[in-house]
């Protein structure tokens, strides 16, 4: 039983034992020299505070020993409570360095929940997290990235797991279990057909430890939009078809690529909502329904019906159940 106990605490971290030691000790002698001077230390407790007092070489004066034994007891108490109450503190001081270290260079768990996993760090990463942070200032983030030496905003509400996304060990450092969203990046390190790859690899990975939450792919070529989908991506963002359309219209008109881009500054600004058709909207005429909530203040930008988005739809267009609608608030 004894052999036991001592290999229990002999597995016990480093700063447990040490503040057990110290803490025991403390408490030892402060009964003992209650005992052996009963009339300067009337209770236990003024041994205990006595003790407290002299491991931690404050020396208040209010107690003290007087007798040979009584001060014998004070000097084994220095030489043995004192190194450890030092050592105690130390070793909490150097723990709370490594643990902040960890934060920093992404060696720590995240242990939050409702967060969101952004995998990539890059320009557009960047502008995601910036704009998270400025208009849902509550949200958590988590940045997995495998080229970062440490957190790049330590300052901000992101937690920073260095990892490779696709294996678990990183995902589980993320706590993908009870993550809201994950947002894959391309990395453009990589070639397109292996950065699409790499993020479809991560994609299986996320969706295998938690099939509920809500994952945006970026994919860079056209013939891995089935593969991604079949992943189980939620939605797809094909940056390089957005690049191309601009580039193209730029050869035309440079004055359409302008306002295009103008837009597009104007509703990153605004916040663009999908709202399920009302009871009382079903089968009301489209023009009809874009006029009232202009009234409201917003604009009606298109239907999304099923997986097709439908803009400025053709007369006559009627409003059916599980549509959803495109508006700018």
């Amino acid at each position: 039983m004894p052999s036991q106990i001592y290999l229990g605490f002999i597995r016990l971290p480093l700063l447990l034992r040490t503040f057990i030691i110290a803490i025991s000790s403390i408490i030892i002698f402060g009964i003992i020299v209650h005992f052996i001077e009963p009339d300067s230390f009337p209770t236990i407790f003024d041994g205990i505070w006595w003790a407290i007092i002299t491991a931690s070489t404050v020396g208040y004066g209010d107690f003290f020993p007087s007798s040979i034994f009584g001060r014998l007891a004070g000097i084994l108490l220095i030489l043995s409570s004192a190194g450890f109450l030092s050592s105690f503190f130390v070793a909490l001081a150097t723990t709370a360095a490594t643990r902040q270290n960890d934060y920093l260079e992404g060696k720590a768990i995240f242990r939050g929940k409702n967060h969101y996993i952004i995998v990539g760090w890059n320009e557009r990463s960047k502008e995601v997290v910036q704009s998270l942070l400025i208009k849902q200032k509550t949200v958590s983030i988590t940045l997995i990235d495998a080229s970062l030496t440490k957190n790049p905003l330590p300052n901000h509400n992101i937690h920073f797991v260095k990892g490779v996304a696709n294996q678990d060990s990183t995902l589980l450092q993320a706590n993908i279990e009870n993550a809201t969203k994950v947002i894959i990046t391309a990395d453009t390190n990589l070639g397109e057909m292996q950065a699409d790859m790499n993020s479809i690899l991560t994609l299986l990975a996320v969706k295998g430890l938690n099939p509920n939450v809500e994952t945006i792919i970026e994919i860079l070529t056209n013939d891995q939009i089935a593969n991604a989908k079949r992943a189980g991506a939620d939605e797809i963002i094909q940056t390089n078809i957005l690049t191309s359309f601009v580039i193209h219209q730029s050869i035309n008109s440079q004055d359409m690529v302008t306002s295009f881009l103008d837009l597009l500054y104007q509703l990153s600004e605004e916040k663009i909502t999908f709202k399920e058709a009302d009871i009382d909207e079903l089968n009301k005429d489209y023009t009809s329904l874009g006029m009232k909530y202009l009234e409201e203040g917003m604009t009606l930008l298109g239907v999304k019906r099923g997986g097709a988005t439908i803009l400025n739809p053709p007369k006559p267009f009627a409003i059916e159940k599980k549509d959803q609608l495109i508006l700018i608030t």
